[in-house]
């Protein structure tokens, strides 16, 4: 069973509402992989965002960067940086990122109880 102890996102700059989002330790495990695949500098953390878009009104967004932002939330995972702007926080308040592997393949996978509709891919949703 995978630990899924969650992590108050903590401010890093600016102000902004304490929300919580949460990675399991196969999602950290993999995020780390992944940016060594790249070549992306160790120092470097994920932003997590919530954009426009999809099929359902709203997407997630996983990315790179060197530093946070001036407002950004900060969360540390064992060394991992995550970044969340102020906006997409709320929109991911309480939502579990993890990593899976079934039929049709193995991705992140969001389980956002802020969500009240998602496509059948579930890389967008609608609140």
């Amino acid at each position: 069973m995978e630990d899924t102890t969650q992590a108050p996102i903590s401010e890093h700059h600016g102000t902004g509402d304490q929300s919580t989002l949460t990675l399991t330790d196969k999602a950290v495990q993999m995020i780390k992989i992944t940016r060594e695949q790249e070549g992306i500098e160790a120092g470097y953390g994920l932003r997590v965002a919530v954009k426009g878009g999809g099929c359902s009104g709203m997407e997630y967004a996983l990315d790179f960067e060197p530093e946070p932002r001036e407002n950004d939330f900060v969360i540390d995972y064992e060394g991992l940086q995550v970044y969340v702007d102020a906006i997409s926080a709320r929109y991911l308040q309480g939502t579990q990122i993890d990593y899976v592997l079934g039929t049709t393949g193995a991705g992140f996978k969001f389980n956002n109880p802020n969500a009240i509709g998602s496509c059948g891919c579930g890389s967008s949703f609608s609140v």
